[in-house]
């Protein structure tokens, strides 16, 4: 049996986002821990998966503390590294009128650019059960190829792959380079998490089902997740078509990490059924992607959006992510499980 359940690559930052004003009349901003990743490994560790994370911080006080935060989550930090000569980076986050966001980076550089392939612990993906990446270590040439030699050794494992493009514009010096990148992250996994306005970018089509056909077509991914904020999400898997309703939050505080939060809640189900429907004779869990993804039925698929969509919603009413995860008791309450 490997000794993780998921294994995640990429960026670890701090966000800053408004809390209010000053008596001056300025903006207060809160340094919440973020990064894609870590926030999905974040969830997956309130189910009581085993989790780790492989990426680079500045060997300064916010790259100490976030590391001191990833232990405090549950999350493995024997492959995170610190970089001695550039800082961790940092992400300024202001709230729009609609309840999105508008992202500013401290980034050129910043240390999560700087993970090279010999950073990456082949050690923790060979022992994964899924890995999970996005676009964000691939901005740039060093960190894109410790992405890909990653990847590589996910595949000679035989863990799941999962994907979520989280494109962030600001971040690319071209967003012909971004499509590029998100369409080679579609063609090596099995599994994608992606958002309305990111299946529009990549296909040029507004209707979704049309879109994610396509994406069917021209890749081996098995299972495509969409997610439509207020109209919920939809999930693709072979001829399958299924849709969940959202759960509407009486007032959204901050939208950050609500996709992080959909993708844990999605990963765990398919751990959580593997784990239920495929234990062998002597005990122990059966590996590889086969077994995560097999004969999946739209009631199953249902239940999964469902458990995703509440974990999203839940998130949202709160101040930061990684450090704000719903427990399960919430999710399975808000929709309707015992």
């Amino acid at each position: 049996m490997k000794q993780y359940d998921v294994t995640a690559l990429g960026e670890l930052l701090i966000d800053f986002t408004e809390n209010g004003l000053s008596e001056q009349g300025n903006p207060l901003l809160e340094a919440n821990p973020g990064g894609a990743p870590c926030n999905v490994l974040a969830m997956l560790a309130k189910y009581g998966r085993r989790t780790a994370f492989i990426g680079k911080v500045g060997e300064d006080a916010f790259g100490r503390k976030l590391a001191g935060i990833l232990a405090e989550c549950g999350i493995d930090t024997e492959g995170l590294c610190f970089d001695p000569q550039v800082h961790t980076t940092l992400a300024f986050v202001h709230k729009l009128a609609d309840g999105d966001r508008d992202f500013s980076f401290y980034r050129n550089p910043g240390a999560d650019m700087m993970l090279s392939v010999a950073d990456v612990r082949k050690d923790l993906i060979r022992q994964s059960r899924i890995f999970h990446f996005g676009t964000l270590s691939m901005t740039d040439p060093g960190c894109r190829q410790a992405t890909e030699a990653a990847i590589g050794l996910a595949k000679e494992s035989e863990a799941l792959i999962s994907f979520d493009p989280n494109l962030r514009p600001p971040l690319w010096r071209d967003l012909a380079e971004a499509k590029e990148a998100i369409l080679y992250g579609i063609s090596q996994c099995h599994v994608l998490k992606i958002s309305d306005n990111e299946i529009e970018f990549i296909t040029g089509m507004q209707d979704y089902d049309r879109a994610a056909r396509s994406l069917q077509d021209q890749f081996y991914t098995k299972l495509i997740c969409v997610t439509l904020g207020e109209e919920g999400s939809r999930a693709y898997y072979g001829d399958q078509v299924v849709c969940a309703d959202p759960y509407p939050a009486d007032q959204v505080v901050d939208t950050t990490g609500a996709g992080d939060t959909f993708t844990g809640s999605m990963l765990n189900f398919l751990l959580e059924r593997a784990d239920q429907k495929n234990t062998g004779a002597d005990g122990l869990q059966e590996e590889g992607t086969g077994v995560l993804l097999e004969d999946l039925e739209a009631d199953e698929l249902e239940r999964m959006l469902k458990r995703a969509n509440a974990g999203a919603s839940l998130i949202v009413r709160r101040r930061g992510a990684l450090r704000m995860m719903p427990e399960p008791e919430e999710i399975t309450a808000l929709c309707g499980e015992k």
